[in-house]
């Protein structure tokens, strides 16, 4: 087994963004692939005007490629947000008005999986409010995406990045899935393992694996230290996808990688050409 046995797609917002939106997804493409990725695309919005929608939808489809993972809106991603559903008041509106947006676009694209960033903890507020807050959008959104055919995505981040994160650690992502799945009954709520951020705090990655390949939605990958490209760091990135696999994952692996200083599409030298197109 090895990389070339993995089925592969792009986070084109964190690669090719020297590329303006709708240019990214040709660029893939251009490089290989065949799938991809994104983050909610309009940071400043939740419910972008259809025009926009559309263009995007459009770029897409004319490069050729497949939309398999779209996160619900998160504020301010990048920068120094993560994720709106556990935030009171506007931040938590916004999520709310985006759920159904964001489903039927990723509908629209036959996209299956929505991520749905939890939040940061709010300074003078109980975090058990901001956990019912959380679970009440959460149900919300498990549903939207089963009305889509969807799969919901709970993602752990890392504590040194995302030190008001609560979500840091493998257990604390699985408990919050367990909670939308006992609410819901819909059992469409997965784990999203990223395994950069689970080395990040320090965790047995291939325990994590052993304990919750069948939980899991979705994984991504970047090498550490540094988020860089499988190989730039220390990460048996190879022998963990391997171990995924032969655990029952046959889902995709996004790349969510920061390229370093060279063009995107030179980010890929660890990857055959002839492994990039996702079977």
């Amino acid at each position: 087994m090895g990389f070339a046995d993995q089925r592969f797609n792009v986070n084109l917002s964190i690669l090719f963004t020297e590329l303006p939106l709708l240019e990214r997804p040709a660029a893939a493409a251009a490089a290989g692939f065949t799938a991809v990725e994104l983050w909610w695309p309009w940071v400043g919005s939740p419910t972008p005007e259809q025009s926009e929608l559309d263009a995007l939808k459009k770029a897409i489809e004319d490069a050729g490629v497949r939309l398999t993972g779209l996160n619900f809106y998160a504020g301010q991603l990048p920068g120094p947000d993560r994720g709106a559903l556990s935030l009171p008041g506007e931040e938590s509106e916004r999520f709310r008005a985006n759920i159904d947006v964001a489903a039927d676009f990723a509908r629209s694209l036959g996209c299956t999986a929505l991520n749905a960033l939890y939040g940061n903890r709010v300074d003078g507020v109980d975090p058990a409010e901001q956990d019912a807050l959380a679970l009440e959008n959460l149900v919300l959104a498990a549903r939207a995406a089963d009305r889509v055919g969807a799969i919901l995505l709970i993602e752990t981040l890392n504590r040194p990045e995302s030190p008001r994160y609560p979500l840091v650690s493998a257990p604390a992502g699985i408990a919050i899935v367990d909670k939308v799945n006992e609410a819901t009954g819909l059992g469409n709520a997965k784990f999203l393992m990223d395994l950069y951020h689970l080395s990040m705090n320090g965790e047995d990655l291939q325990q994590v694996i052993a304990a919750y390949a069948d939980r899991t939605g979705h994984v991504q990958i970047a090498d550490n230290p540094g988020r860089g490209a499988p190989g730039t760091g220390t990460l048996p990135l190879e022998e963990l996808l391997d171990q995924l696999a032969k655990a029952g994952y046959e889902g995709f692996v996004g790349l969510e990688y920061k390229p370093g200083d060279r063009p995107s599409a030179e980010a890929f030298d660890w990857l055959p050409a002839a492994a990039r197109a996702a079977r």
